[in-house]
């Protein structure tokens, strides 16, 4: 058994400081140490057991430049803004999302164990408690899907989530639970017995979408995490970002498709960057995605090939581009 003390406890040892990162890294002295923005509103975070997954010594790691602050977020590009997915058009009431038929998604929390530099929701207007509104759930007969989002939910207390789940589980018309969640992949120990217990423990059924990018992510105890998901009864699907210099490669994305399904987790969406500001040197064209889409499917079987989809605001779906 995982217990809860050893996923907090890593959490607790989180690193925090840029130049600490490139010392553990050997990059202290590299000409990236120069190109980091060290004073940030959105400021750098990333488990020890994350970044032990980086390859030392090397300034183009994947995994490194998904976390790593740089000047280049200060600069102020046209077309990209602090809400690029209209949040703000499609919060119904404090915290509850609803943007597409049949679905509303809970911000649960603005916490998170890992910051992501591309994240769109880094300008979020978290507040310091949000309502958990239910009534507007239960009024709504045409929700049939709650999903728990943030943040990272993750980040909150099993005990806390099964609270959720029980009183969402009592809305009659609510018939599935999803989690959007990068914590099995950055945080695997995060995977423990209360968790599953509580997310199949009622009568909802349980979905959970986790968040990997490239397969360097991957190691025996993301393996694992993922499969005693699996093996619990839970419907785990993956969904991708497509950022330069990370994943912007076939070769990438076949892998991560295969490491995805070494794990029986299937590919779901690959994302075209949400335009939020401070993220636009990851950008990647629409016509070089589809480029890699198509090499995908050469190489691999259909089912392993992620869908192609931008988040526009205003559209009652994610609008695929292949």
């Amino acid at each position: 058994m995982i217990n809860l003390v050893s996923w907090q406890h890593e959490l607790h040892h989180s690193i925090h400081k840029p130049l600490q990162l490139l010392k553990l890294l050997e990059l202290a002295d590299s000409p990236l140490a120069r190109k980091v923005a060290h004073k940030q509103d959105f400021r750098l975070q990333v488990p020890s057991s994350y970044v032990a997954r980086m390859r030392k010594g090397d300034p183009n790691d994947p995994l490194l430049r998904q976390v790593l602050p740089l000047i280049d977020e200060n600069q102020l590009v046209q077309g990209f803004s602090n809400d690029p997915v209209g949040d703000g058009f499609a919060e119904k009431s404090p915290g509850l999302l609803h943007k597409y038929h049949g679905r509303v998604l809970l911000v649960t929390t603005g916490a998170c164990v890992i910051h992501c530099r591309y994240c769109f929701r880094q300008h979020f207007p978290y507040s310091v408690s949000k309502p958990f509104a239910l009534e507007s759930i239960r009024s709504d007969s045409s929700i049939t899907e709650v999903i728990l989002s943030g943040g990272d939910p993750l980040s909150l207390t099993d005990k806390r989530l099964a609270n959720f789940a029980r009183n969402i589980a009592e809305i009659p018309h609510v018939q599935r639970l999803r989690l959007h969640t990068r914590l099995p992949i950055v945080l695997p120990t995060r995977v423990n017995d209360e968790l599953l217990a509580w997310l199949t423990g009622t009568r909802l059924q349980p979905i959970m979408v986790v968040h990997a990018n490239h397969p360097n992510e991957f190691d025996e105890k993301v393996n694992e995490a993922l499969v005693k998901l699996v093996d619990a009864g839970i419907t785990v699907l993956n969904q991708s970002v497509l950022l330069g210099g990370v994943n912007d490669n076939a070769d990438s994305l076949i892998a991560l498709s295969e490491a995805l399904f070494k794990c029986r987790v299937l590919p779901y969406y690959l994302h075209l960057l949400d335009r939020v500001q401070g993220a636009a040197h990851f950008e990647v064209s629409t016509e070089i995605a589809v480029q890699l889409i198509e090499e995908m499917r050469i190489a691999l079987p259909g089912y392993l090939v992620p869908k192609l989809v931008r988040e526009v605001e205003g559209m009652p779906y994610k609008v695929p581009k292949y």
